[in-house]
């Protein structure tokens, strides 16, 4: 979060606003109630980022921690590895929800579950090509 200025303070006031917009409009039925959920969750991420902002600011001790959590490289290898889990347990739940999907009769979901186990086995392909070439 190197340098928590005010532009990104701002961002986060202009989120908060948006959701407040949204829920508004959605609670006098101008919009759908869809949008009373996104303007809850905007107004939610607005207000925990900004009081993450203004403590880092103002706490030293905190913006010394947050900084060395950011850049450790301990850190930097969970977080690779935790993506890596992720997307290797996304493809196997996805093929079996494929599979399942297509025992059941559900065509169009067993087609939505193997267009993501595809997507996302493609988008690893275009990775590792990419990846592989630079380092």
């Amino acid at each position: 979060m190197k340098g928590y200025g005010r532009r990104k303070i701002v961002l986060n006031i202009f989120w908060i606003i948006l959701g407040a917009v949204l829920l508004v409009l959605s609670m006098t039925k101008t919009l759908n109630e869809l949008y009373a959920g996104m303007g809850g969750g905007l107004i939610g991420v607005g207000i925990i980022q900004l009081i993450r902002g203004i403590r880092y600011n103002t706490d030293k001790d905190y913006r010394e921690n947050y900084d060395t959590e950011a850049e450790d490289e301990r850190s930097r290898f969970i977080r690779m590895k935790a993506w890596s889990w992720a997307g290797y347990i996304f493809v196997l739940a996805a093929g079996a929800v494929c599979l399942v999907c297509m025992i059941m009769g559900q065509t169009l979901y067993s087609q939505l579950a193997g267009y993501a186990v595809c997507l996302l086995v493609c988008l690893y392909w275009v990775s590792y090509m990419v990846l592989s070439r630079k380092y």
